[in-house]
């Protein structure tokens, strides 16, 4: 092996050759680190907050994960595992991408430090390869490998999307205690002014007419998806399957 060569944390056994049974496992270290960054954010999640939540010794944990990077892999790979997801695609791609674009957006809701992760390479951890089968797996109908992945991350980019709009109302919400709509009054005057002008036509349609900013968030959500889904309908031989889901 190369010195360039990275030895995945998923190919190194959690215990190695004879001895005294570990005191703790990966998936301790994992959980307790999760719950650290949930509450206080990934850079709170350092070994020797873990090791004093676990009561040992911060060096201790490295004999189970060698390094941050890999720490990130196993609490990244934990939090994206979907609780019923099936062995295997439906048949039904409409409903099976629905369902990983749900999980992932509650995913992302639930854990906001994944949304500033470098997800653009694959870490090849067990609970990402069984969402990644399952969602290509959903869309192997006769198009080629390209096509699957190109639309898979189209669904990946409109969920991230949303999620982002989401964590940052909340952000605000905390910083000033204002709504969406309490913002939507204290634009009124100026909304009104634009509108009166009569140079902004679609603008004011959008005022006028538009629902989506008056529906709730997972109403919101539920109406970009089904749009998502409908143009992925449009790539894919034969007819459309399913229903979109309508807002």
């Amino acid at each position: 092996m190369s010195g360039g060569e990275h030895v995945s944390i998923w190919s190194v056994p959690e215990r190695q050759g004879r001895g005294p049974r570990p005191a703790y496992s990966r998936a301790q270290i994992t959980e307790a680190a999760v719950r650290i960054a949930d509450a206080d954010g990934l850079e709170a999640a350092s070994m020797r907050r873990i090791a004093a939540e676990l009561g040992t010794g911060a060096m201790s944990l490295y004999r189970y994960v060698p390094s941050r990077d890999d720490l990130i892999e196993l609490m990244y790979d934990h939090v994206v595992a979907v609780p019923g997801l099936p062995e295997r695609p439906t048949g039904d791609w409409r409903a099976d991408l629905a369902l990983v674009a749900r999980a992932s957006r509650a995913t992302l809701l639930a854990h906001p430090w994944v949304a500033g992760l470098n997800r653009s390479r694959l870490t090849y951890g067990p609970n990402q390869l069984r969402l990644l089968e399952f969602a290509l797996g959903a869309l192997d109908v006769g198009i080629p490998v390209d096509e699957m992945l190109t639309l898979v991350g189209m669904l990946n980019g409109y969920v991230e999307l949303d999620v982002r709009r989401e964590l940052e109302w909340r952000r605000e919400y905390r910083r000033s205690g204002l709504t969406p709509e309490d913002w939507m009054m204290r634009t009124g005057p100026r909304v009104r002014e634009l509108m009166e002008s009569g140079d902004y036509p679609m603008f004011t349609r959008v005022i006028v007419d538009a629902r989506i900013p008056h529906m709730t968030g997972d109403e919101q959500f539920e109406y970009g998806l089904g749009r998502v889904l409908d143009c992925i309908a449009s790539a894919l031989p034969g007819p459309p399957a399913g229903t979109a889901p309508r807002g």
